[in-house]
């Protein structure tokens, strides 16, 4: 298949005023035209800002992102403007990210008048009408305002907006952790469907690991700015390699009752992104970690075909040499 994204050492630092906190830390990756790929990690490895980065809303320290082959982080502001037709984000709260003093119709209307999509008043309102029906609106909500709405509802407001100007890349920020599971499901059958008919490219990112499941074909793992897993989710749900997604894995509800299930406690101090040392970043928490773990930074590096890990020692776990006690 074809790449649609891809990013080459992508690295985002922020100025603080203890040094430079490394929210994202030398990435790279790629997402094929029409694939999901899920993000997960803890609050605070940075797989919002690398999602914001993506979309040059966060400008990168350093690195680059090719979007279909062009190199837009050369791009100037006027360029960018135009690259939004092709690139949208939907954002964790559907409320925060919709202007209350707006009408449904209004939200959905403004992106087609930015980029004058639409050559008359009536086309405008056709088109927001049928973006409307796409995402499960009814017509009675087209001059309602955002705060008539549950989360839900909202959330659909959102991704009709996303859709008016027919991107072909979507960030996917947490869009249902702040919605009931019952929603939850609702949204992410129908972002499945949205992609399935418009051949949309999702990146997905969510700290829950049963989502990310349910919608992506491939997923990351992120920590402390780092990518230090990334593989099909079968491989990454049958046989991870690395400690972090290990313990990740075993924090997944489980409805099985007969399945008895350990859930791995991680203990020890979390590194600081502020000025990192050298080594593996999970080292501090990681029951295998010995003194190279502590020196020299393990690299992403193929353990198996299409399966990425950055852990000196992986190959011991892929052995079962290394597993956590039962």
């Amino acid at each position: 298949m074809e790449k649609l994204i891809e990013l080459q050492d992508i690295k985002k630092y922020f100025v603080v005023p203890n040094g430079l906190l490394h929210a994202v830390d030398g990435i790279n990756l790629s997402i094929e035209k029409g694939e999901t790929l899920g993000i997960v990690g803890e609050s605070g490895c940075g797989k919002s800002t690398l999602g914001r980065v993506m979309l040059r809303l966060h400008e990168p320290t350093s690195g680059h992102i090719l979007y279909d082959g062009m190199d837009i982080t050369t791009f100037r502001k006027d360029e960018m403007v135009r690259m939004r037709r092709y690139m949208q984000i939907i954002f964790q709260d559907p409320y925060a990210s919709l202007n209350p003093r707006f009408t449904v119709a209004q939200i959905i209307r403004e992106p087609l008048r930015l980029h004058k999509l639409c050559a008359s008043p009536a086309e405008e309102t056709e088109r927001v009408e049928a973006l409307m029906e796409m995402v499960g609106l009814s017509k009675r909500a087209y001059n309602a305002y955002p705060h008539e709405f549950d989360g839900g509802r909202r959330q659909r407001i959102v991704i009709a907006r996303a859709l008016a100007i027919n991107p072909q890349f979507i960030v996917c920020d947490e869009p249902v952790s702040a919605l009931d599971v019952s929603v939850q499901a609702q949204i992410i059958n129908l972002m499945m469907e949205l992609q399935e008919k418009l051949g949309l490219t999702y990146l997905f990112i969510s700290h829950d690991l049963s989502v990310v499941k349910y919608i992506s074909d491939n997923i990351g793992v992120m920590y402390l700015g780092q990518m230090i897993e990334k593989a099909s989710k079968r491989a990454i749900f049958q046989r991870p390699l690395h400690p972090y997604t290990i313990a990740l894995l075993s924090a997944i509800p489980s409805l099985d009752v007969e399945r008895k299930k350990k859930k791995i406690i991680l203990k020890g101090e979390i590194t600081s992104p502020i000025n990192p040392p050298a080594g593996c970043r999970f080292a501090m928490r990681c029951a295998f970690a010995r003194e190279e773990c502590f020196a020299r930074d393990p690299e992403l590096c193929e353990a198996e075909p299409g399966h990425y890990v950055a852990c000196h020692r992986h190959r011991e776990i892929m052995s079962g040499d290394l597993t956590y006690p039962s």
